[in-house]
């Protein structure tokens, strides 16, 4: 990385903007930090937005804190989520580097065929779903999922299980990810991490060693903690409110307390929050998005407010506390949403729904398969279908009945089939007990769900799914937009380079190859 005095100078060199990385460690500011350099990342995802949502949002607002990110800073609009584009591997791109294939995360329900079940104690045939979101907390019940006082708030007994030396030992989320992560490499260089997520599951953002995390604050989404008894999802003004939690501890540690406000720890190096309230807004009301443009419904439109002015908020506290040069603000998305166009949704059937354009005429790949003797170990499905058989030895059968189907009635709207040669070469092979023995991704708009309350979901490749935000922002940075396609798994390098680290630390930046984003450093 080029020397550069000052604090952050933008200097194009061959068309690159550099980063102002060194620091003068003469000069030092009144809460003790040095002057020159970034000394912090922040980093936010705001789930579900594409960016056609920060487009619009920008034209209509040019005065909010997205314009004022965009205006000191560099635009990405041709960012890619991961694939698929679940929160867990969305949110583990910007941490490690890597994609599913490396880090071998694939969905927060997903299949492992070298684990036992939960409560098996190990005996019994291998094969375990390993499913880490809300069903792993103690009490749903508790805003914080319960459990006893000082505890990570994870019930063990709904772990899946492996043995170790012969001995029967859970496996938690931290310890379910292959690759190290940004927190642990921050953390082991003597800095300070938090984050905050939506469930306890997102422990797992602390890397293998589970040491990578100095502060985790997670609320638990789905716990019935919302007014009435409700679900914090029930209602876009509930996860507004639920939403605004994080944003408090987040303006805590900018003020360089713990998540609580009440002790004094200082600012993180790299902390942040993902903010739900959009993703709600697009998926579980009957409203979403009003044309296939993406204008945002009533409800819609209040969530992108709401997080624009917890950002501005951000802005402000860190300006308030003399941060804001030495901060680098990147905002994101774990993933985006699928269909914005409501006319094009297709869903199983169902006794209701809440938006009447919906076309209930979708069928379920598994009850293909099952009818045909294929038995399917788990199938994880929402705008894409990951599928695991019980049998390996049948992916041929199977892969010939989808393929049938598809050319026939295709009832399950199949796009396209992952399997074989080129499901290896981008998902990683299915022997090694990971990776899913076939994908199928569905015609975009089709939903593999019943439910009565989703007109949108993620996890899919298509480009409502995959096609979000990213800003990367800085006061010193002269605004660019860049329109080479670039991946979310870039952040990690980015993050690392940006604090003066080395980006090969991360073991899934070795095995890809992975590039900061570009624009930013000069090679």
């Amino acid at each position: 990385m080029k020397r550069l005095r000052g604090v952050l100078q933008t200097v194009f060199v061959v068309g690159a903007i550099m980063f102002a990385l060194q620091t003068r460690p003469d000069a030092a500011s009144a809460n003790g930090e040095e002057e020159d350099g970034i000394r912090h990342v922040l980093l936010i995802s705001v789930d579900g937005m594409h960016q056609v949502d920060l487009e619009r949002f920008i034209a209509g607002h040019p005065s909010s804190a997205f314009a004022w990110l965009v205006h000191h800073g560099v635009e990405y609009t041709r960012a890619s989520t991961s694939a698929p584009s679940d929160s867990f591997p969305g949110l583990l791109a910007f941490m490690t580097g890597g994609s599913p294939r490396t880090h071998g995360v694939f969905y927060d329900d997903a299949y492992d065929r070298n684990l036992f079940p939960p409560g098996s104690n190990c005996m019994g045939p291998l094969g375990s779903e390993t499913q880490y979101a809300e069903n792993i907390d103690y009490d749903l019940t508790r805003l914080d999922g319960g459990g006893p006082p000082g505890s990570n708030h994870i019930d063990p007994t709904t772990l899946p299980q492996r043995l170790v030396g012969g001995v029967c030992t859970v496996v938690y989320p931290h310890q379910y990810i292959r690759v190290n992560t940004i927190m642990e490499v921050i953390h082991n260089s003597g800095r300070r991490t938090a984050w905050c997520d939506k469930h306890p599951a997102y422990e797992i953002v602390g890397g293998p060693s589970g040491t990578g995390l100095d502060e985790l604050f997670t609320p638990e989404i789905n716990s019935s903690t919302a007014p009435g008894g409700a679900v914090w999802t029930d209602d876009p003004a509930f996860t507004r409110t639920y939403d605004g939690f994080k944003v408090a501890a987040v303006l805590n540690q900018i003020r360089g307390f713990d998540h609580t406000g009440t002790t004094h720890v200082g600012v993180p190096a790299i902390f942040g929050m993902n903010f739900q309230a959009v993703s709600v807004g697009q998926k579980v009301t009957a409203d979403g998005y009003l044309d296939a443009i993406g204008t945002p419904s009533p409800q819609l439109e209040l969530s992108l407010e709401f997080v624009d002015q917890s950002l501005m908020s951000m802005i402000d506290a860190l300006s308030h506390e003399h941060l804001l040069d030495r901060t680098v603000f990147i905002v994101g998305a774990k993933h985006g949403q699928s269909p914005i166009d409501v006319h094009t949704l297709h869903m199983m059937p169902s006794a209701s729904h809440p938006n009447p354009r919906a076309i209930l005429d979708v069928a379920d790949p598994i009850n293909l398969l099952t009818a045909a003797g294929v038995s399917v170990a788990q199938e994880t499905s929402d705008d894409i279908a990951l599928l695991w058989l019980v049998d390996q030895q049948q992916v041929e059968q199977a892969v010939n009945i989808l393929e049938q189907e598809q050319a026939g009635l295709n009832r399950p709207r199949i796009q396209t089939i992952y399997s074989g040669a080129t499901l290896r070469r981008l998902f990683g092979d299915p022997s090694n007990g990971r990776t899913p023995d076939i994908i199928v991704q569905p015609i975009p708009g089709t939903i593999y769900s019943g439910s009565a309350k989703k007109i949108a979901e993620h996890g899919g490749f298509a480009e409502n799914d995959r096609h979000v935000l990213l800003v990367v922002s800085n006061p010193s940075l002269e605004p660019r937009t860049i329109a080479t396609p670039v991946a979310n798994k870039q952040v990690a390098p980015t993050i690392l380079r940006a604090l003066g680290l080395d980006p090969d630390d991360l073991q899934a930046v070795r095995s890809e190859g992975t590039r900061a984003l570009p624009g930013l450093v000069e090679e």
